[in-house]
């Protein structure tokens, strides 16, 4: 039908016409309420935001020199994180001569992610950036 007949029976319903599909040949339209499609699109986009998940990134540090309690605590912290879904970046800040001593921070790490592979697997290996090491820690799914 054309444009212009859709439009007169539009206006004989009391409704609107609305472009679906504007850039097809011929463009597809639909005779129908404007408020009310624009009302039901908005309540899908709500609807799709509150199901929608948000990951955020929880922080554990560490040194290269740390004792085993102060390990097994920060390890039961990035458990928790683990298990509430978020992802945990472990990172060690080497200090001053401490930057001859990597080998031993990496070894921390992987040591870190072995103790919490049951909920959580690497990202990838442990990567000196500067003064830092930095290992990711992504959530196993359930």
């Amino acid at each position: 039908m054309s444009s212009k007949d859709a439009q007169k029976l539009a206006i004989t319903k009391n409704l609107d016409l609305i472009k679906i599909v504007p850039n097809a040949a011929p463009p597809v339209c639909k005779i129908m309420d404007y408020g009310k499609c624009m009302f039901e699109q908005a309540k899908k986009e709500k609807e799709a935001r509150k199901n929608q998940k948000v990951v955020s990134i929880k922080e554990v540090r560490l040194s290269a020199t740390i004792e085993a309690h102060d390990f097994d605590v920060k390890v039961k912290n990035a458990y928790k994180f683990l298990q509430d879904g978020d992802k945990v970046k472990v990172s060690i800040r080497f200090r001053g001569r401490e930057m001859k001593y990597t080998v031993a921070g990496k070894e921390v790490l992987e040591k870190f992610a072995a103790a919490v592979n049951d909920v959580g697997m690497a990202e990838r290996q442990p990567k000196l950036e500067g003064k830092s090491m930095i290992v990711i820690l992504n959530p196993k799914k359930q």
